[in-house]
């Protein structure tokens, strides 16, 4: 049986804390900056995880 390969994108944008749950960036950070406050810019800094609709197929991706 071959080995099973992890989605190139999905190994970019998630990864598992100590805990075992899954950390992504925030999204709404990459363009037009200028119209969003300095406090909403810094909360988006910030790790966020998976929601739990999402969890399972996340880890397909990834073969966790």
């Amino acid at each position: 049986m071959p080995k099973t390969k992890t989605r190139s994108s999905a190994k970019k944008r998630f990864r598992l804390n100590a805990s075992g749950k899954l950390k992504r960036a925030a999204a709404y950070r990459s363009h037009i900056l200028t119209s969003k406050s300095r406090k909403r810019k810094r909360k988006l800094r910030r790790a966020h995880t998976v929601a739990k609709q999402d969890d399972h197929a996340v880890r397909r991706m990834l073969n966790v």
